[in-house]
């Protein structure tokens, strides 16, 4: 899928009332600061694993070891409370506070315990180390870049899979099989055609171009839920999803 998508059209308007997981994770509410760290952990384990073993040239083994030790040490002492939005975007924050951390375990020449609250077995390393093969250990000169690149993958990621639960749920299946086979095959030999898709499916062409339009729309909608959720103002949530996906919202 090309991660440089412009599937959220121009000049599009849409309100989002989700709430920030970033303000979240500071709440007195042991519960609601749980589920906050654990959407936190979930968009960001990734990118941080991709980061350390090209940025930081670690191996496979130190990369995962260091991931955990990261998390493990943020939930240990609560590190997202300093973050203060007028300064940087949260994903920023989180990178300088994992380079710092970085650096200390190195200067230190040693690793945190492997475990917390964080399970190895929870998070998906094979599957990192199979997108770095597949995308390439791009990095360029700046760290923020790159960061953001791999934020936005992840990101994207977790979406689809929200997306083929929702319509999984909803008996709406074709819809996900629909955008799956349309928008995100970058297979070489051509995009389908909604003909195809028609005849594939047994749908008419009105079909296909409205179950499309409605897994796009569904879409767009979770991104900006997920991206909501992962920012700590309405002005930097406005300013990512124009980034983004190129819509100014209200």
């Amino acid at each position: 899928m090309d991660y440089d998508t412009s599937i959220g059209g121009p000049q599009q308007r849409f309100p989002v009332t989700s709430h920030s997981a970033i303000i979240a994770a500071r709440s007195d509410d042991p519960n609601l600061r749980e589920r906050a760290l654990e959407t936190i952990i979930a968009s960001y384990w990734k990118p941080a694993y991709k980061y350390i073993r090209i940025k930081w040239r670690a191996s496979n083994e130190d990369a995962k070891d260091l991931t955990q030790s990261f998390f493990a040490n943020v939930l240990e002492k609560n590190s997202f409370v300093s973050y203060d939005s007028g300064k940087a975007s949260f994903r920023t924050f989180f990178r300088i506070c994992l380079d710092r951390f970085l650096a200390n375990q190195l200067k230190a020449e040693q690793r945190l315990k492997r475990g917390g609250d964080v399970s190895h077995s929870s998070l998906d390393f094979d599957g990192a180390e199979a997108e770095l093969t597949r995308y390439g250990p791009i990095f360029d000169s700046d760290p923020d870049e790159y960061f953001y690149r791999e934020w936005v993958r992840n990101l994207f990621s977790l979406t689809l899979d929200s997306l083929h639960l929702r319509f999984r749920e909803s008996d709406r299946e074709i819809y996900f099989k629909l955008f799956e086979l349309y928008d995100l095959d970058d297979e070489p030999g051509g995009k389908t055609s909604y003909a195809s898709l028609a005849t594939r499916f047994d749908l008419s062409i009105t079909e296909v171009t409205n179950y499309l339009a409605a897994a796009r729309r569904e879409f767009r909608k979770i991104v900006l839920e997920k991206m909501r959720e992962l920012t700590a103002t309405d002005e930097e949530f406005r300013k990512e999803a124009r980034k983004l996906m190129g819509i100014e919202i209200k």
